[in-house]
C-alpha cells in the first residue's frame, strides 16, 4: 500500500508527516485491500487547515473525505472517521450481497 502526504501553501514538519502517516494506516485494519492513501493538506488559512483524504481500494472504489478545522490533527480525525464509516457501509453492502439467497 502507499501512502503519499502532500501540502499546499506551506510546509509541514517530519514528524507532522509522521504522524499523519501513522495514523491514516490505520485505515487497513478496517478494509485490507487499500492500494493507496493521498492526503492532502491545505494551509493557506493556517488558523483553518483543510484535510482532503483520498483512499483508493482495488475494484476501483474510492473513498474521499475533506474536513476543515481549527487544528490540524482534528481535520484529520473527522476526515478519518468520514473514510471509516464509508470503508463500514461498502463492506456490510458487499457482505449482504454475497450472502444474500438468489431467487431461481
Amino acid at each position: 500500500m502507499e501512502t503519499k502526504i502532500s501540502v499546499r501553501h506551506g510546509t509541514l514538519s517530519e514528524t507532522t508527516q509522521e504522524k499523519i502517516a501513522k495514523r491514516v494506516e490505520k485505515l487497513t485494519r478496517f478494509f485490507d485491500r487499500l492500494t493507496s492513501i493521498v492526503v492532502t493538506v491545505n494551509l493557506e488559512r493556517r488558523d483553518a487547515p483543510i484535510v482532503d483524504l483520498k483512499v483508493s481500494a482495488e475494484h476501483k472504489h474510492d473513498f474521499v473525505a475533506t474536513v476543515q478545522s481549527d487544528e490540524l490533527m482534528a481535520a484529520l480525525d473527522a476526515t478519518l472517521n468520514k473514510v471509516e464509516t464509508q470503508i463500514h457501509k461498502y463492506k456490510d453492502k458487499i457482505q449482504k450481497h454475497h450472502r444474500a439467497p438468489k431467487n431461481r
